[in-house]
């Protein structure tokens, strides 16, 4: 299911979502080369051409591309006008993109409440698989070890997505924040739309990723096309979109964990700036070509000049716990491994900046500073994942451990090795870390060497860091004295 998500903009007393992928329109250069497909004239007409005799770009069930509608949003579109409109962003997003659709798109609009609704679904997870997500988000600092990520991040979702399509049915939800009456923002259409015939053309459904930066690898090319395409219909079309009253917004509310938000939006915001670097170097055919060799990292999307050629490394864990933690198992096929990636420790070294922020009402640093995440020239790239910090990531490992009584007490542990481009890149990252640590009050203990401990609060744990060349490994246990337990020096 490919979702459309509001947009992460914060403020120093305020937090809203809005639309992905669309910036401000900016006009073309006097003279600049339309950066579409099919380079069709994006004029609005009253009087459009006849229809073709046969199917063709930039024309779907009777509406032309630049084909002006008889609508008015403001009061709801019945049938046949989301038909109408429908149609004509299919017509829309061929003539950007030059893929044709072979079938029409069902397309239902639904309000908020009703999304929450379906969204909101804490079941069919086993204990192992609740285990496996809480230490991957404690581990971050995001959620302490009484909180659940799978609630929150089902909470996230039934806040930020203003659409999605559904391979399986072939269908589009679009959800509104407006109304009554349930107003369309098209652009959130179009790129479902284009979610729609991209699932037809190159079957994206079947490049899943089994860990946070797997998946956010892929959705770089996945979600980075979608948002382009968005970027480039809101340009091309501006004069004449069906848009709901007033500035619009996404679902944010209080529920909303912006760290793993930011987490998740890393795709959205770095995507698209990738797909045009793909596009600007061998056009669409080029980008096209991504599907069949899809970006394996965060780093490769963060980076374009890095895809395809730097792979990340396989880095592996040895098993060096004792009899009283074991790795959760989640389950025939289930990795027993977790994974952020460069753009997953960026955010987690960010997020403590954003949490003393909000809580002060003033700009805070803490180990990366607020502003730098909003710190981008392109209007592309919404927010800059990219730090002297995080960069040099090479590949990783995060290992859960938990006891027998771990799901009563919600003690866990966890291996996290980190493998980076050089010893100093490790070094830089080790520094950031033992800086996050201190910031969540850890102390030194006395007479072990590298061993933290942080006696109270949601995230009260011992920590053992240890770089060795261009590998940092962290180790995390209840106490000092179980951090050989989880892992033996």
């Amino acid at each position: 299911m490919r979702r459309r998500l509001g947009a992460l903009a914060l403020a120093v007393l305020l937090v809203t979502a809005g639309c992905v992928g669309a910036p401000t329109p900016q006009q073309f250069e006097p003279g600049g080369e339309d950066p579409t497909a099919t380079g069709l004239d994006p004029t609005p007409t009253s009087n459009p051409p006849p229809d073709p005799e046969t199917d063709r770009l930039g024309w779907e069930d009777g509406y032309w591309h630049n084909e002006t509608l008889d609508v008015d949003p403001s009061d709801g579109l019945n049938r046949s006008e989301l038909d109408a409109v429908v149609a004509r962003g299919m017509a829309r997003v061929e003539a950007i993109r030059g893929l044709e659709f072979e079938e029409p798109v069902p397309v239902e609009i639904i309000d908020r409440a009703t999304f929450r609704n379906r969204s909101l679904s804490d079941s069919n997870h086993s204990t192992a698989q609740r285990l496996h997500q809480n230490v991957k988000f404690e581990a971050t600092f995001f959620l302490g070890e009484d909180e659940s990520a799978i609630q929150q991040r089902s909470a996230n979702t039934a806040s930020a997505v203003m659409g999605y399509y559904a391979p399986g049915n072939h269908s589009i939800t679009i959800v509104s924040d407006s109304g009554p009456p349930l107003q369309l923002n098209e652009v959130t259409l179009a790129q479902e739309l284009f979610h729609a015939v991209q699932e037809s053309t190159f079957e994206v459904s079947k490049l899943s990723g089994d860990t946070e930066e797997r998946h956010n690898a892929k959705l770089g090319i996945i979600e980075g096309d979608g948002n382009y395409v968005d970027y480039l219909y809101e340009k091309r079309y501006s004069e004449a979109l069906v848009m709901p009253d007033g500035s619009g917004g996404g679902g944010g509310d209080s529920s909303t964990h912006l760290g793993m938000l930011a987490l998740r939006l890393q795709p959205y915001s770095d995507g698209p700036v990738f797909v045009e670097s793909i596009r600007q170097q061998s056009g669409w055919a080029g980008v096209n070509a991504v599907y069949d060799r899809p970006p394996e990292s965060t780093e490769q999307t963060i980076h374009p000049e890095r895809y395809p050629d730097n792979k990340p490394r396989h880095v592996i864990v040895q098993d060096r716990s004792g009899p009283d933690w074991s790795v959760p198992d989640q389950g025939e096929g289930a990795i027993d491994y977790a994974q952020f990636g460069e753009g997953g420790l960026y955010v987690m070294l960010w997020y403590p900046s954003h949490v003393e922020t909000t809580e002060r009402n003033e700009v805070t640093d803490v180990v990366v500073p607020y502003r730098h995440f909003f710190r981008t020239e392109d209007p592309l790239d919404m927010y800059n994942y990219s730090h002297p910090a995080t960069t040099g990531w090479a590949g990783e490992r995060l290992v859960p451990y938990v006891r027998n009584d771990s799901a009563a007490t919600n003690e866990t542990g966890y291996v996290w090795k980190i493998a980076w481009e050089s010893n100093s890149d490790a070094r830089e990252f080790q520094a950031a870390y033992e800086e996050l640590l201190d910031y969540h009050g850890a102390s030194a203990v006395e007479g072990l060497s590298d061993t933290y401990r942080i006696d109270e609060g949601k995230f009260a744990d011992a920590f053992r860091v240890t770089r060795s060349g261009s590998t940092v490994t962290i180790v995390n246990a209840p106490t000092v004295e179980e951090l050989d337990a989880v892992h033996a020096t």
